[in-house]
This record gives C-alpha cells, sequence and structure tokens, in this order.
C-alpha cells in the first residue's frame, strides 16, 4: 500500500514563512530506520539508482540526472514532485553497498539539508535500512520549523514503508 502525503515544501517556503513575525534559523535532524526482508544487494540496488525515486519516495513525478555522472560523488540529481516543486541534489558521500549521502541545493526552506542513506545487514534476508538528514532552516518561527521536521520524518516513514513493500514481494 502506498501512502500518500500532501508535499507541503511549497506551503512551508511561501505562505508559513509569512504569518509569523517572529522568526529565526532553526537546527534539526530527522531520523527514520525500517527493517526490509531482502538482501542487501537487492535493497542496495534499488536505493542506490538514484533517479528511481519515482518507484518508491512519495509523491515523486520525476527525477533527472544534471551531470553525467549517476553514482558516486558528484552525481546531481533533479526531483520534480507531483506539487510542481522541485529540488536539486548533489551526492557528496559514496561507501559502495553501505551508505550514500547528498546535499540539497535548491528547493527547500532550508540553509542546509544533508542526509545520508544507509543499510547494515541484520542476517542473510534482512537489512536495517536508515534515513537521517540534519537541517537548518530559513527564518521561520520554531512552531514552523517543528512542523516542518514531523512533516519530514512523516514523508521519510511513508516512502520507507513503500521500498520495504516492494523489496518484500
Amino acid at each position: 500500500m502506498i501512502v500518500q502525503l500532501k508535499f507541503k515544501i511549497q506551503l512551508f517556503s511561501s505562505y508559513h514563512m509569512t504569518k509569523t513575525p517572529k522568526k529565526s534559523c532553526h537546527t534539526g535532524s530527522v531520523k527514520k530506520t525500517i527493517m526490509i526482508k531482502a538482501s542487501k544487494d537487492k535493497v542496495w540496488r534499488k536505493i542506490s539508482n538514484i533517479s528511481g525515486l519515482p518507484a518508491w519516495v512519495v509523491d515523486v513525478k520525476k527525477t533527472v540526472y544534471l551531470s553525467k555522472k549517476t553514482r558516486d560523488v558528484g552525481a546531481i540529481r533533479l526531483i520534480t514532485f507531483a506539487d510542481g516543486t522541485k529540488i536539486e541534489e548533489h551526492v557528496v558521500a559514496w561507501k559502495d553497498k553501505e551508505y550514500f549521502t547528498y546535499i540539497a541545493t535548491e528547493g527547500l526552506p532550508l540553509r542546509a539539508y544533508v542526509a545520508t542513506i544507509s543499510i547494515k545487514v541484520k542476517s542473510k534476508n534482512l537489512v536495517q535500512l536508515t534515513w537521517q538528514s540534519y537541517l537548518n532552516s530559513k527564518k521561520m518561527s520554531e512552531k514552523q520549523f517543528f512542523e516542518f521536521l514531523e512533516f519530514m520524518g512523516s514523508f521519510y516513514k511513508a516512502s520507507l514503508e513503500n521500498l520495504k513493500a516492494i523489496l518484500e514481494k
């Protein structure tokens, strides 16, 4: 079952950010982990295809490469969401079959966004997948920032559940 969330990036970056008079920058993190009954190789093939997001990430309509590189450090992707939001991401770290780290450079109401998707083998056909990120906001209220962190947590959780359902078929 694919869980659909209304993607709210534009809401947070335009409407919400003009409503509250007391604004400042905030720092936080989001971390979601899921256990998947599949081989490490199967899970890595799926997550390391960094343009394959429409298959499992909530509300992603299309992902295209902006670089000639499609894997490893230096790969760049442009993600288009169902609501038209576009986010540019650059891979900045990569350890084959273990993790990759990327930064968002455009499209989020943030000054900084660094995320890592990693896998750990728990047994022959059981993998722990973790998606975690560090965020530093553009000016917004503390309430708006915590709502944004909550939204990101729900977004990660729903996307990981989609991935689990696909890989455990």
